[in-house]
C-alpha cells in the first residue's frame, strides 16, 4: 500500500474510519499522555488497529485541571476515555470496550476468549496497590508471586504475548498495570 492512499484515509481503495479517542493528558505538563490506566488500554487497542491500518486514529489528550470550554460544553462531567466514532461518543469505559470489539474494523481480533489468561491478570492492579498502601511484606510477596505466575504462564506456552504471537485485549490490559 502506498503512503498516499493512508494519508488520504485510504486502504485498497477502501476508506478507513478515523476513530478518535480522547484520553486523559499528564498532569506534569497537560499535552502528553497521562497515567490513566483505561486510556492507555483502549490507546494501545486502537493503536494495534491503526498499525493494521483498519483505522484511522486521532488522539486529543485533555488536561483535566484545565479542560478547554469545548470540552465541557460537549462532554460536561465526563472524564476521558471517550471515543468518537462516525460523530458518536461512547463515554462509558464498558462500551468503549464492547464498541471496539463489535463496531471498529478488525476490534474483534483483539477480544481473545481465553478465561485462563482473564483470571490471571484480574486482580494484579489490587495486588499493587494493597502492596503500595500497606507497605507490607505480605502484600509484597503476594504481588510478586502474581507476577511469577503470569511469568510461568508466558514460559508454558512459548508465546511473546499472554495468548500468542500476537498482542489482544489482555496484553493491551495487563501492560499499564506494569508501567
Amino acid at each position: 500500500m502506498s503512503d498516499e492512499n493512508q494519508e488520504n484515509g485510504t486502504r485498497n481503495g477502501q476508506e478507513v474510519p478515523e476513530i478518535e479517542l480522547i484520553i486523559k493528558a499528564s498532569t506534569i505538563d497537560g499535552r502528553r499522555k497521562g497515567a490513566c490506566l483505561f486510556c492507555q488500554e483502549y490507546f494501545m487497542d486502537l493503536y494495534l488497529l491503526a498499525e493494521l491500518k483498519t483505522i484511522s486514529l486521532k488522539v486529543t489528550t485533555v488536561d483535566m485541571q484545565k479542560p478547554p470550554p469545548d470540552f465541557r460544553t460537549n462532554f460536561e462531567a465526563t472524564h476521558p476515555p471517550i471515543l468518537i466514532d462516525n460523530g458518536l461518543a461512547i463515554l462509558e469505559n464498558d462500551k468503549i470496550e464492547r464498541h471496539i470489539m463489535k463496531s471498529v474494523p478488525g476490534g474483534y481480533n483483539l477480544f481473545v476468549q481465553d478465561k485462563e489468561v482473564a483470571t490471571l491478570i484480574e486482580n494484579l492492579y489490587s495486588k499493587l496497590k494493597l502492596m503500595l498502601v500497606k507497605k507490607d511484606e505480605n502484600k509484597n510477596n503476594a504481588l510478586l508471586a502474581h507476577l511469577r505466575k503470569i511469568n510461568d504462564h508466558l514460559a508454558a506456552r512459548g508465546t511473546r504475548f499472554l495468548t500468542g504471537d500476537t498482542m489482544c485485549c489482555f496484553d493491551c490490559e495487563l501492560m499499564p498495570r506494569l508501567q
